[in-house]
């Protein structure tokens, strides 16, 4: 009966969440200092498994302490995070915090399906389509730490739509307008068509008429179908000190130009 109880108030202190990170029994105590005991398990934080003293398992899915601020709260990372998330509009493309367009993933349970580094991999070396922000190792880490401090709160739905792929451009309907007359400077992802365009000396349009993308209609105003209109018929006239070339389209590349951007 004297081993019994321990191990019966050991037992119930794991399932109610009562048993404080240096009384678990956790083998990570053997490699590694306590810090923030009062917030529980190094699980808590860190996920991993405690119960193994083989680094593979123990460290299994395990978020490394750069990755984990989130966990505190809303500390100077995750707010430094969610400056750049705005800054950059990755909410152009993604969903996150149950905001955003649904161009790409969502990046609402990215804790659940990625580990740190491979989103880190993701920003630095961006998939095509995807702008290279060029940011250093710090910075991508403040996202992630946004992004997961977002996906920790952001509940689970179902019935979402799923995110369609283009692979076949012969399969695609209607002109490419924007690819004959755009895509040269700039792409940009469409829910119709997929990506379009191949350029990347211009900036990326993914989202242009959304409320996400940034506002750089005459430097500070949204854009919109309109204000679009008049900035390629004519940009210098919207800037004086544009590069770019007018562009003329019949109302027929216009309509579907926007059938493109919607």
């Amino acid at each position: 009966m004297g081993i019994v109880l321990p191990i019966l108030a050991v037992l119930f202190g794991l399932l109610f969440g009562v048993i404080p990170a240096q009384a678990a029994g956790q083998s990570c105590l053997k490699c590694h200092a306590v810090h923030y005991a009062e917030r529980g398990l190094c699980i808590d934080c860190h996920r991993g498994n405690p119960g193994s003293d083989r680094k593979n398992i123990a460290h299994h899915r395990l978020i490394e302490g750069r990755f984990s601020h989130f966990t505190i709260g809303n500390v100077a990372v995750v707010k430094e995070g969610n400056r750049l998330l705005d800054q950059l509009a990755c909410r152009r493309c993604h969903r996150i915090t149950g905001r955003g367009n649904s161009l790409a993933a969502s990046l609402d349970r990215l804790i659940d399906t990625k580990m740190p580094q491979e989103v880190v991999d993701s920003i630095m070396k961006p998939v095509q389509g995807m702008p290279d922000f060029r940011l250093n190792e710090q910075q991508a880490g403040a996202i992630i730490n946004a992004v997961f401090s977002g996906s920790s709160k952001e509940p689970v739905k179902g019935g979402e739509r799923p995110l369609v792929k283009h692979f076949d451009k012969s399969s695609r309907s209607g002109e490419d307008v924007f690819g004959k007359n755009c895509g040269a400077c700039h792409r940009m992802l469409t829910v119709r068509k997929g990506l379009i365009g191949v350029g990347d000396i211009g900036p990326n349009l993914s989202g242009l008429l959304s409320q996400y993308y940034p506002s750089t209609y005459r430097s500070t105003e949204r854009w919109g179908y309109a204000a679009l209109q008049k900035w390629v018929k004519n940009p210098r006239a919207v800037l004086p000190n544009s590069t770019m070339r007018p562009v003329i389209l019949d109302e027929k590349q216009w309509r579907e130009l926007r059938l493109t951007l919607e």
